[in-house]
């Protein structure tokens, strides 16, 4: 699936842009009851033919009533549309919450920089981030344009110099280097913000 926030994704795939909403159903499967002000009786009238004749359907939302003329059949197509449009969401939902976007979200820029501030994590939790940070990378920088890594450390390491363009190549390279660092290099009290200042040095990043 493509990078976008859920509510680009809803944009395309939502239930107005695939005209299933509420309002559009009922329009397409009755009719309104209204009830008319009539200006020479001086109050509302509601028009009753339509009482007994068809099933009505109360919308909660405002109270308005609608008369059900549809067939069956015109019925259960809106219900398999309905029913498409949950298995999506689903899909939409299991992938939002698995792999990487379980930790990271869904990355949207289209030039990141990494900072890597593991702290004084120790040899399991060390690898727990690096093995995190290798699945964000393979899933989901891998689809950008540009990346860079730095980390947080009292000398800073970068992994290049400045944001380099994504390919597979510089992917593999990345996750190498990661795995290359030494879990017991010195971090001193500043690291963390030196590091992030070194990250928005880079023109190319916008956030």
């Amino acid at each position: 699936q493509p990078l976008i926030s859920s509510s680009k994704w809803l944009q395309l795939h939502g239930l107005k842009r695939n005209k299933l909403s509420l309002p559009h159903i009922l329009s397409q499967i009755g009719f309104q009851h209204r009830k008319d002000y009539v200006t020479t009786l001086g109050k509302l009238v509601a028009s009753r033919y339509a009482d007994g004749l068809f099933p009505q359907y109360e919308r909660g939302q405002d109270g308005s009533v609608y008369n059900l003329t549809a067939k069956k059949e015109l019925i259960l197509h809106f219900v398999d549309c309905l029913m498409g449009s949950i298995d999506l969401y689903k899909q939409r939902m299991e992938w939002l919450t698995s792999e990487s976007r379980q930790i990271f979200g869904v990355i949207q820029e289209r030039c990141i920089v990494i900072v890597l501030d593991f702290g004084t994590a120790a040899q399991t939790e060390f690898d727990l981030c690096r093995h995190a940070l290798s699945m964000v990378l393979v899933e989901q920088v891998s689809q950008i344009a540009k990346f860079n890594l730095i980390r947080a450390a009292q000398d800073l390491m970068k992994w290049q110099q400045k944001s380099t363009p994504v390919s597979e190549r510089a992917v593999k390279s990345a996750v190498t280097w990661l795995w290359k660092l030494d879990p017991t290099t010195a971090a001193s009290h500043t690291s963390s913000a030196e590091a992030l200042l070194e990250a928005m040095s880079d023109e190319a990043v916008s956030s």
